[in-house]
């Protein structure tokens, strides 16, 4: 029988907040979301206290596993800032837009180098190049695995045709599924397909939190996250919770798209995560019957402006329909036609990006202390 938002805080009330009162009667609980067995809310306390309800916020989520009906939950512990203080203290918590985020950056164990994926706009074609940087990256040797971190739109699943759900592990972890040889995580293995994410701040960096560290990822050279588009919760979060090793950045050659492309590397470089360099989707056409070329979104304009800010130029990728047919089908083109120019493409732009990657490995980043204000 599937649990009930009623059934949730009942359970709850057994939860005892640091002075003692039941945790619903705290007015720190987030609107409870129940959807599908799984559970999702946030815990808001003032920054000064964080550390004191870690322990309520795992007892909560215990105690909400513990339902009948309910297959896992997601308790976000979020620090609020009291009007008329300084910034927040540091403390082990995610954060929404209106307070801090402090919680320190550490990498899931056994994975040696993180490096997200990312866009300043959607529709650039940001999923389907980091699924194939990274089998490009498994293709030199590289035990890699893939996370996908657009909560709203989770795409890979299909990209990669991997269906079914994660197994869980002693309960509480979960086995990352497989495809292509990666190792993969997605929120789209665990809610159905045509769910809304209909999720604030905290619900993100929760949900993003447990993919990251309560997923059993084994012993990788490199992790691929394929970040939502923009510049908001999820790429601060990333940022914040773990060390990224870089990131790159996808753009079309349009004067639009590279406008947004700017902000994605002025927000990475904010927060000091290395931009490994930008690649240029969709650089060109080639007609597949006369051979003709023709620069429908314009060319080059990627790698002006990589050259402009100072950053590598990663390569530029055609706009192929061959590129869209096999994406569609889950068959990525570097591993459905290896020989091809397209998958040659991919393959050259993941050795530039583990060459660039070997040039930030040399210095231990400190993660950055990212304060939002009110």
């Amino acid at each position: 029988m599937p649990a009930a938002k009623a059934a949730v805080l009942e359970r709850l009330s057994a939860v005892k907040s640091p002075d003692g009162t039941p945790l619903p009667a705290t007015g720190t609980l987030s609107d409870i979301v129940v959807s599908d067995g799984k559970v999702f809310f946030s815990i808001s306390v003032d920054a000064a206290l964080v550390q004191r309800w870690e322990g309520v916020r795992k007892a909560a989520e215990d105690a909400v596993r513990g339902l009948p009906g309910v297959t896992s939950a997601m308790v976000a512990l979020t620090a609020e800032r009291a009007a008329g203080r300084g910034p927040a203290a540091a403390a082990p918590a995610t954060r929404g837009r209106a307070g801090a985020q402090t919680r320190s950056a550490q990498a899931p164990e056994g994975v040696n180098a993180i490096i997200a994926v990312a866009s300043g706009k959607g529709g650039v074609g940001k999923s389907t190049t980091a699924v194939n940087l990274a089998l490009g990256l498994s293709g030199i040797g590289l035990k890699v695995g893939m996370l996908d971190a657009d909560i709203y739109g989770p795409s890979v699943p299909k990209l990669l045709a991997i269906r079914g759900r994660p197994q869980v592990i002693e309960g509480t972890r979960l086995r990352p599924m497989t495809g292509y040889g990666l190792e993969v995580m997605s929120i789209g293995f665990l809610v159905e397909e045509e769910t809304p994410m209909i999720w604030r701040g905290p619900m993100v960096m929760s949900a993003l939190t447990q993919m990251l560290r309560e997923v059993e990822w084994g012993a990788l050279d490199v992790m691929v996250v394929d970040m939502p588009p923009g510049t908001g919760d999820a790429q601060l979060t990333m940022a914040q919770q773990v060390p990224l090793a870089g990131a790159i950045i996808v753009s079309t050659p349009q004067d639009l798209a590279l406008i947004d492309a700017r902000r994605g590397i002025a927000m990475f470089r904010r927060v000091n995560v290395p931009v490994l360099g930008i690649v240029e989707n969709m650089s060109y056409f080639l007609c597949p019957h006369c051979g003709g070329r023709s620069d429908v979104f314009g060319h080059g304009g990627a790698r002006r402006e990589a050259q402009r800010l100072e950053v590598p130029f990663l390569g530029e990728v055609p706009l192929d329909l061959a590129i869209r047919e096999t994406s569609d089908a889950g068959r990525p083109l570097v591993v459905s036609e290896p020989n091809g120019p397209q998958a040659a493409v991919y393959r050259d732009i993941a050795k530039n990006v583990w060459t660039e990657l070997g040039k930030t490995r040399g210095s231990d980043r400190a993660a950055p202390r990212i304060v939002i204000e009110a």
